[in-house]
């Protein structure tokens, strides 16, 4: 079955770096367009950034644009999110999301398939 394992959360001062790592198995990787969203407690999960079937094509949420960036390693089965310039707002646990498609998704509700997520944590 389709598992999407995220890795490289974890405590980091304000202005500080991350990066981000899912895997994914069970799945014809290179079909399926991959999400990021993020989940803080008493919020709703709202979208960050979504890259498409092959790393062309990206978005993002204005609240962390130009800080994100997301990327893919199709041979590896892998997406990343790397975080720069970090704020105790970013802090939230991050999910990624897989859906087979060309296009690029940026509503939670179009993937169908989601990892258990990694905390990140931002100290001020």
């Amino acid at each position: 079955q389709v598992q999407l394992a995220e890795s490289g959360g974890g405590l980091v001062q304000a202005g500080g770096s991350l990066r981000l790592s899912c895997a994914a198995s069970g799945l014809t990787f290179n079909y399926y367009a991959m999400g990021w969203f993020r989940q803080a407690p008493g919020k709703v999960r709202e979208f960050v950034a979504a890259i498409n079937w092959r790393g062309s094509s990206t978005g993002y949420a204005d609240s962390v644009k130009g800080r994100f960036t997301s990327s893919r390693d199709n041979a590896k089965n892998t997406v990343y999110l790397q975080m720069y310039s970090l704020k105790p707002g970013d802090t939230a646990v991050y999910h990624c999301a897989a859906q087979r498609t060309y296009g690029l998704l940026s509503e939670s509700s179009a993937y169908g398939y989601w990892g258990q997520g990694t905390q990140v944590t931002v100290a001020s």
